[in-house]
C-alpha cells in the first residue's frame, strides 16, 4: 500500500478529483447567493403599522383642534356680548344726547362773547318804560329774553314780566316759562366756590 500511495499518478488523480469537488462546491454556493430572491408577498396593508411618534403627533393635533374649537366658541360668545354692549352704549348715548338737548332747552346759557352785548341791551331795556320793553319782549324768543333779563336788576325785570303776564293767559304761561328758565340760567363764568 505504501507503493500505491507513493505513486505520483495516483496522487495527481486524487488531487484533480479534490480540486474538481472543491470548485463545484464553491461555484454552486456562489450561484445560490446570486440567484434572484423571489419577493415576499404579504397580505398586510402598507399603513397597517404602529408608529409611537405618529400617535403622539395625532394626539397633539387632536388636542389643538379641540382647543381651537373651544376658543372659537369663546370668541363668538365675546363678539355677541360686545355687540349687545355696543347697542346698550348707543342707546345710553342717545338717551344722554336727548337729556342734554332737554337740559339745553330748559337752561339758558350765556357765552362769554355775548356778555358785553347782553349787558348793553339790558341797560337799554332798563332805561325804557315797561310798556315799551314788553312790546319788544313779545317779539323776542324766550331764550333771548332770559339772556337779557339775567343782566337786569330784579327791580327792572319785575315790572316788565308783570306787564307781560297781564297780556293774557298765553302770555302768563310764557312769563312763567321765562321765569323758570331765568332760574335755571347759567353764565359763562363758573360760580365761585361756596365756603
Amino acid at each position: 500500500m505504501k507503493s500505491v500511495i507513493k505513486n505520483p499518478w495516483l496522487a495527481s488523480v486524487i488531487g484533480a478529483v479534490l480540486f474538481a469537488v472543491t470548485c463545484y462546491l464553491f461555484i454552486s454556493r456562489r450561484a445560490k447567493e446570486k440567484a434572484p430572491v423571489a419577493p415576499v408577498i404579504t397580505t398586510a396593508v402598507a399603513w397597517d403599522f404602529r408608529n409611537p411618534e405618529l400617535d403622539l403627533i395625532m394626539a397633539e393635533l387632536k388636542t389643538q383642534k379641540e382647543s381651537l374649537t373651544a376658543r372659537e366658541a369663546q370668541l363668538k360668545d365675546l363678539a355677541a356680548r360686545l355687540q349687545n354692549e355696543r347697542q346698550e352704549i348707543n342707546q345710553l348715548t342717545q338717551t344722554v344726547y336727548q337729556v342734554q338737548l332737554q337740559f339745553d332747552q330748559n337752561v339758558t346759557r350765556v357765552k362769554a362773547e355775548e356778555v358785553t352785548n347782553l349787558k348793553k341791551l339790558a341797560k337799554v331795556y332798563s332805561a325804557m318804560t315797561p310798556d315799551g320793553a314788553v312790546a319788544i319782549f313779545k317779539e323776542l324768543d324766550d331764550a333771548s329774553i332770559v339772556k337779557i333779563a339775567k343782566f337786569m336788576k330784579e327791580s327792572e325785570t319785575a315790572p316788565i314780566l308783570e306787564l307781560l303776564a297781564k297780556q293774557g293767559e298765553a302770555e302768563a304761561k310764557r312769563t312763567a316759562a321765562i321765569s323758570e328758565r331765568l332760574r335755571n340760567s347759567l353764565s359763562a363764568k363758573p360760580l365761585a366756590a361756596i365756603p
